[in-house]
């Protein structure tokens, strides 16, 4: 199974410049998912990081897998319109060769744990074959609309 841009943009909030994957070219729904992401110089970041040594960020390489992570997760939602998928940690993240633009970055993510609430992957990017970075996320399913804040009389704060 494969998505396009616009089928990605069906289950994920995310839209330009933050939406970090751009087609899904293997999809095993609740097991795994391999995205593509074509890096390109017009990338915004690119303008402060750094000047005359483009690098994408490590943090975007690492949202780009949660991403990609949250595609699986809401997959298997039947209300995905009212829900996000959000990022809740990071553990043994690493870095290991820079990504710059003209590259084409492979994402391959693999859950580890899914429940009706919280998943677990591992998350590996790759640029011409090599491994540029891995981790091991973990993200929360949480209402799309925030529920408003009120005062609580009792103890006189907003909640």
């Amino acid at each position: 199974m494969t998505f396009d841009i616009t089928e990605i943009q069906g289950f994920l909030p995310h839209r330009y410049p933050f939406l970090l994957i751009d087609r899904i070219v293997e999809f095993e729904p609740g097991t795994r998912l391999v995205a593509i992401k074509n890096v390109t110089i017009n990338e915004p970041f690119f303008q402060g990081h750094f000047p005359g040594y483009p690098l994408m960020p490590g943090v975007l390489i690492v949202e780009a897998m949660a991403q990609a992570g949250g595609m699986i997760m809401m997959h298997a939602l039947p209300d995905r319109d009212k829900k996000l998928v959000v990022f809740t940690g990071i553990e043994a993240a690493k870095f290991r060769r820079p990504v710059t633009p003209g590259a084409q970055r492979r994402i391959a993510v693999e859950v580890l744990s899914m429940r009706t609430r919280l998943g677990r992957i591992n998350g590996k990017a790759f640029v011409d074959g090599k491994l540029c970075c891995e981790a091991t996320l973990a993200c929360s399913v949480v209402p799309r609309m925030r529920e408003k804040a009120t005062e609580n009389p009792e103890i006189g704060v907003i909640v």
